[in-house]
């Protein structure tokens, strides 16, 4: 589809809007594509929009000839990816995770206790609780996000079954701030990710929890959980007012054959995007019943894969370079044959982090705690430097470190 980039002050009613300057749910437009009809939506338009985006097949003829413009055609915009904010690592990991602990924990059980009246059948959802809770993690992200990554990774298998939505909203919060956006974008994007999949609620019990392939019908239902989410967080009073919208993106794709709506590019905008990176990320390597799970690496190098395709290109590599090679909570398998857990990265040298040992050579937990910076260099022997092998399934480790933190 070819369109007419117009300004705002140019248009006529008549017009079919196409796209916007920006995204769709940055405006009170919460459909994409109209005619324009009234004076309220143009108003509207002039608010928002500097210029839109006509389609010229679908406009009224007569709206066009009216138009005293000569206007060119032009494909809709990008949309810049880093923010202005800046953030100072204001405590160490060993500190934060501390207080960490006890507002992580808060919140799943915030998640437990939203999620039960849903399954039961209310149509009533009372989020206070939860924004509270995010809030309190939000502020813990800014302060050092690699003690939530590490808390989120040692999560007690009690809350496991909301635990993924809770771990998709500290990625989400993690890459924002790493994006150097403001404070308030961080805690939307960490109430997105909490929240975007809470339709499946609405689902049965047993589709979700198959085991092997969905069915064409039954995973024609599964993608019914996007609209039901947003029409759950639409009729929920408190919640921010673009929230709703914004449920709809977290599956679709940067080529357009993505779902509900078949959104391209542009139009699934930065949240969409950063939603749908974080949520394939964390998927991949969580344990399903339909597909194995993944370590870290093979979860970046499949992002990578569909970088630019089904995914923002940009935008992919912003989060590599923000987890890093050796994402915090990773397992890993040292050249000295011993098993640690990454517990914070070395921006400087990403191929470096700090590693806690906690299973020695054998198999067999460690009692003292070890920790090793990778990045000056410890030794095994005098002639041979520590270094990670690979990475590791989160599954391999059934020792809990965070008891070493405490």
């Amino acid at each position: 589809m070819q369109t007419i980039r117009t300004p705002v002050d140019a248009l006529q009613f008549g017009m079919y809007i196409a796209e916007l300057d920006r995204p769709w749910t940055e405006t009170q437009f919460m459909f994409q594509g109209f005619f324009l009809r009234t004076a309220q939506q143009l108003q509207g338009l002039r608010k928002f929009c500097r210029h839109v985006y006509v389609d010229p097949d679908r406009s009224e003829p007569g709206a066009l000839r009216r138009s005293s413009t000569m206007p060119v055609l032009a494909s809709a915009p990008g949309f810049p990816i880093r923010g202005k904010a800046s953030y100072v690592e204001s405590a160490d990991v060993r500190t934060e995770i501390r207080s960490t602990e006890t507002v992580y924990a808060q919140s799943a059980r915030a998640l437990q206790n939203l999620y039960r009246p849903l399954e039961k059948g209310s149509a009533v959802l009372d989020a206070e609780e939860v924004q509270l809770s995010m809030a309190r993690l939000a502020d813990s992200v800014v302060r050092n996000p690699d003690a939530l990554l590490l808390m989120s990774k040692m999560r007690e298998k009690s809350v496991a079954a909301h635990a993924r939505s809770l771990q998709v909203a500290i990625y989400m919060m993690v890459f924002g701030r790493f994006l150097a956006l403001e404070r308030e974008e961080i805690g939307l994007l960490g109430l997105l990710g909490l929240l975007q999949d809470i339709g499946k609620t609405r689902l049965p019990a047993k589709l979700l929890e198959k085991q092997g392939p969905l069915t064409p019908e039954e995973s024609e239902m599964v993608k019914k959980h996007v609209e039901l989410s947003a029409h759950i967080l639409g009729i929920t009073s408190g919640l921010p007012p673009k929230l709703a919208a914004l449920a709809l993106l977290h599956h679709e794709r940067q080529d357009g054959n993505g779902y509900p709506r078949g959104l391209k590019a542009y139009q699934i905008g930065m949240y969409g995007s950063i939603a749908a990176i974080c949520d394939t990320y964390d998927a991949l390597m969580a344990v399903r019943p339909y597909a194995d799970e993944q370590s870290p690496s093979a979860a970046v190098n499949i992002l990578l894969k569909e970088s630019g395709t089904a995914f923002h290109g940009p935008l992919v590599e912003q989060f590599i370079q923000c987890i890093g090679a050796f994402p915090v909570g990773s397992v890993v398998e040292l050249n000295s044959r011993e098993i640690g857990i990454v517990i914070a990265e070395n921006p400087a040298q990403r191929l470096k982090p700090v590693v806690m040992v906690v299973l020695d050579r054998s198999g067999k937990p460690i009692r003292s705690s070890q920790i090793l910076d990778l990045s000056r260099d410890p030794k095994i022997s005098a002639n041979e430097p520590y270094r990670i092998r690979r990475t590791l399934e989160q599954s391999r480790l059934e020792f809990d470190p965070r008891r070493l933190f405490v």
